[in-house]
């Protein structure tokens, strides 16, 4: 983690600090006064219903070496403080600075679906072989992204960062901040488009990666949003995905029991994903590519891949009762990762259910989309459990197609499933983060 004087923690976010406070020797940052190591600077934000510089004189007393202080917010403390103009710009600007005293090799990873798998993957692959930082759950925003670099080692050589937005030009920050060597778009789905309108916005907005990026992008070259602002950047750049116009073909992809295998371009190498669902060939092949462009081989990535640890709750495999397989993917979802979804339980052997609620924040076409996943049904074999008040859109679609059922709670979802779990069930789980299906599962093992 970042370990200065206070005096160069000054210099280094553009504040001021008075002379008798200088030397401070701090480590780390800390925007919670209520967790607090010894030394760290700590942060206060104003938000909308508190200021966080009302806890400064406890985070201090608390452990904290020296917290900033924003210069339009009266009555100072008498206690160690660096006076700037804008804490959340001075944490950037602290983290940037940082980033660039540290130098390692920064890969960016935006997109609807896939980042933190994206994520995970590439850090699997480099890991044996360069001293690597990732992203720690979702701190992806212009708060947890400087965060995720204060946090860097001193010999850090490679740092992972996920970059997340809601809107347009949040993620430009973030890749003006970071200056990614490496940058990669996973794929654009339909998240945020409350905010941002349309999948074009959409498209847009993940793109904007591309603005502090100094070297290779990388991107779904099956996404046509994304082609024409592609041909717009003039560096070097690999698409990747499953037609043959990519630079990158998928080919031979084959799901062998709990294992994946696929090749990436030309080279004849077979890659082994030990993980379910045949969209996250794209991201395994995101990260065979960065693997390649930091000269691994092929072998040392296979290797490196079937070591893979991956972030809770995507498409992670639980034992239920009774013998029966839980598939806990309900960390966040989209119209795209639900399809997806679907067809990573279609594809397996035995009895399937596939329990579905909402997608948040899909707009005033929410209705359309959860239909939408409903009539992709067609032609499955798998079983539908539906809660949530637009998961019935999904529901009366499906019903058209597969056995479908319909819970006005996911505590009755629970019990549907008791009386069916056995050695040949195997059970997906799908929904936003804010419905919390995870929670039918704790019920069931």
């Amino acid at each position: 983690m970042i370990k200065r004087t206070a005096k160069q923690l000054a210099a280094m976010c553009g504040g001021t600090i008075e002379k008798k406070f200088e030397a401070i020797k701090v480590e780390g940052v800390s925007i919670d006064s209520r967790l607090i190591d010894d030394a760290v600077l700590f942060v206060p934000f104003k938000g909308e219903h508190t200021d966080g510089h009302r806890y400064v004189t406890q985070a201090i007393a608390s452990g904290a070496a020296i917290s900033f202080w924003q210069n339009d917010v009266a009555d100072a403390p008498d206690v160690p403080l660096i006076k700037v103009d804008d804490c959340l710009t001075a944490l950037q600007k602290l983290s940037q600075s940082y980033l660039k005293e540290v130098h390692p090799t920064v890969i960016g990873i935006t997109g609807s679906n896939g980042k933190t798998t994206t994520k995970d993957m590439v850090a699997s692959v480099l890991a044996p072989h360069f001293k690597v930082k990732k992203t720690i759950g979702n701190y992806n925003n212009e708060i947890g992204l400087p965060l995720t670099i204060c946090q860097l080692d001193e010999d850090t050589e490679v740092s992972i960062l996920e970059m997340g937005m809601s809107g347009f030009r949040e993620i430009a920050l973030l890749s003006r901040i970071a200056e990614p060597d490496i940058a990669a778009i996973t794929n654009i789905g339909e998240s945020h488009m409350r905010d941002l309108g349309s999948r074009a916005g959409i498209a847009k907005a993940k793109f904007e990666i591309t603005e502090g990026l100094k070297g290779l992008f990388i991107y779904d070259g099956d996404e046509e949003l994304l082609k024409p602002l592609a041909a717009t950047f003039k560096g070097d750049k690999q698409s990747i995905g499953f037609n043959e116009d990519n630079q990158l073909q998928l080919r031979d992809i084959k799901q062998l029991d709990d294992v994946i295998a696929f090749k990436v371009g030309e080279s004849e190498s077979v890659f082994e994903l030990p993980m379910l669902g045949l969209h996250n060939v794209r991201n395994a092949a995101i990260a065979v590519t960065i693997g390649r462009h930091m000269q691994l081989s092929d072998a040392e990535i296979n290797r490196n891949l079937a070591h893979l640890e991956m972030t809770g709750m995507r498409m992670e495999k639980l034992a239920g009762p009774a013998g029966s397989i839980l598939i806990n993917d309900a960390y966040n979802a989209s119209p795209t990762s639900m399809k997806a979804a679907i067809d990573t339980i279609d594809a397996m052997d035995g009895t399937k259910y596939i329990v579905l609620s909402d997608v948040l924040e899909l707009g005033p076409d929410s209705e359309n989309y959860h239909r939408a996943v409903g009539r992709y049904f067609a032609g499955k074999d798998v079983t539908l459990l539906a809660t949530g008040q637009e998961a019935r859109y999904i529901y009366e679609e499906a019903e058209k197609y597969v056995p479908a059922h319909y819970f006005n709670t996911k505590e009755a979802v629970a019990e549907f499933l008791k009386s069916r779990l056995n050695e040949e069930a195997k059970v997906l789980f799908k929904a936003s983060r804010g419905m919390k299906l995870e929670t039918i599962i704790e019920t069931l093992v």
